[in-house]
């Protein structure tokens, strides 16, 4: 995905966790940010407080989703996904992704990856890998239209 893209669908996840979402749900009212993650991806479990945070600080300005994208067989397993959901407070709606429908619909690559849409459900951005949280508050409350120092 490009800058300003719209957002895509969210059809095809294998099961929904916590509530399923669709694009029409998360559109219009706030922005939405939408991580990937995986059960076997250390950086993920790492940076799951900060998601946490986001989800739980701006709960009535930020729309927040989780993309469980398996790497491997082993994170095929939805037992452990829901395990590890719950080892890590994962409350906001999770879509196991296991046939990689969503992952393609946004030619995702990466976990942890993060992407921050407008209330209008245009791409503002985008990151990947453990690092930058700062970076990725930055843009969350640019969104929101907060400014940061």
């Amino acid at each position: 995905m490009k800058l300003r893209d719209q957002m895509p669908e969210l059809n095809g996840a294998t099961k929904w966790l916590n509530g399923e979402v669709t694009k029409s749900d998360l559109i219009g009212e706030k922005p939405t940010l939408i991580h990937f993650w995986s059960v076997s991806c250390g950086l993920c479990k790492e940076a799951m407080p900060n998601i946490n945070a986001f989800r739980d600080d701006y709960k009535d300005e930020l729309n927040v989703v989780a993309i469980h994208m398996p790497r491997s067989e082993k994170d095929l397993d939805i037992d452990q996904v829901v395990e590890v959901a719950k080892e890590h407070g994962i409350t906001q709606p999770i879509a196991v992704d296991n046939e990689h429908n969503i992952v393609d619909a946004f030619q995702n690559e990466y976990v942890p990856a993060y992407y921050v849409f407008d209330k209008d459900g245009m791409l503002r951005h985008f990151q990947a890998g453990g690092e930058g949280m700062k970076m990725l508050t930055k843009r969350v409350n640019r969104v929101l239209g907060k400014e940061t120092k």
